[in-house]
């Protein structure tokens, strides 16, 4: 793909203009926004790699939300909560014909894709969720992310630089630098300031429980940031869920063992059940079976050692012999493995 998709436009219910692009061949995702100029993010280098590997396998849809990037900037700022998210949701699927999609919910649109999955459950295949909470500001406490936020007002430029770096990990130039462009360029002060404050006060947790489609939930965070328990809790009260802890310390996908996790999305979303399997290559022993299953399950170190009654220095070793023979760099690889002998 040598030049940008096209940028359509769709037309919300309350007269909202949505910048949407649709790109790639097969079962369609839509990659949902938080902060967002879909424009920008392409001049990420690792971000436009996502870009293209997804396209290889899915039918790949990328929105901005109002008030930010292509979409109409002047909204009304008190009309930032899940229904108005909701609404350019629906304009978008309408507007592009689609009947049907997996959900990429990552951070604050964590809570769009559930409510949606809950009210309309006929348009949904597949979630897959990353760095929210049904109750939002749970995402929200960390004292980070609230010495950053307390920066929209003051300088908004340089809470897109401090942005970039410290909450989503992105220091490394050229990303760095870009990212924080996509930051500085995907809104204003006084709309982020807005938005900001209706997350806080978004609570989706009475619609969890009626989600029917499976979700894959995608955990991974620094010392500083959201801790795993968030995520766990998620996990368990969706109806058909699991929760994957990804190895690593940079809150976002597609960096930091880019790869593997290109395979763990493109995977689940192209039909991949995250499920304990059943039966996996005969090179493994029984024990090694039996921590895969775990693995792929969602289960961390210690609690696969408590189920199996072994100590956690035994379930690492075991843990290095699968990924040596099954040729995998990780727990996310180990994990796509069994999602794929699963499906065979």
């Amino acid at each position: 793909m040598q030049s940008l998709p096209e940028v359509h436009f769709a037309r919300t219910d309350d007269d909202v203009t949505i910048g949407y692009q649709i790109f790639g061949n097969g079962p369609v995702l839509v990659w949902m926004p938080s902060l967002s100029n879909i424009l920008a993010q392409w001049r990420i280098p690792a971000l436009r790699s996502a870009y293209l590997e997804l396209a290889r396998h899915l039918t790949v849809v990328l929105y901005d939300g109002r008030g930010m990037g292509t979409s109409d900037r002047r909204i009304d700022l008190g009309d930032l909560g899940v229904d108005a998210h909701l609404r350019d949701l629906h304009a978008v699927l309408d507007a592009a014909g689609i009947a049907r999609a997996s959900l990429l919910g990552y951070y604050h649109s964590v809570t769009t894709a559930i409510a949606f999955a809950a009210r309309s459950p006929g348009r949904v295949d597949r979630m897959v969720l990353f760095g929210g909470a049904p109750r939002l500001r749970e995402a929200m406490r960390p004292a980070q992310t609230q010495a950053l936020l307390s920066l929209v007002e003051q300088d908004w430029g340089l809470f897109a630089d401090a942005a970039a770096t410290a909450w989503l990990g992105w220091d490394a130039a050229p990303s760095g630098r870009w990212v924080a462009e996509a930051f500085r360029t995907a809104t204003t002060a006084p709309v982020a300031k807005a938005w900001f404050g209706a997350a806080e006060r978004i609570d989706v947790s009475d619609e969890v429980g009626l989600v029917r489609a499976p979700a894959l939930v995608l955990h991974r965070q620094g010392d500083q940031q959201i801790p795993v328990e968030v995520f766990r809790r998620l996990a368990e009260r969706l109806p058909d869920a699991r929760l994957v802890e990804l190895p690593g310390s940079t809150p976002t996908l597609f960096i930091e063992d880019a790869a593997a996790d290109l395979r763990l999305v493109t995977g689940f979303v192209g039909g991949g059940v995250v499920a304990r399997p059943a039966v996996v290559a005969d090179v493994l022993t029984p024990r090694e079976h039996e921590v895969l299953a775990l693995l792929a399950a969602g289960d961390a170190n210690l609690e696969i050692a408590r189920r199996l009654g072994i100590a956690v220095h035994t379930v690492e070793r075991h843990l290095a012999n699968l990924y040596r023979k099954i040729g995998a760099r990780g727990r996310t690889d180990a994990v796509a493995y069994a999602i794929r002998r699963s499906r065979g």
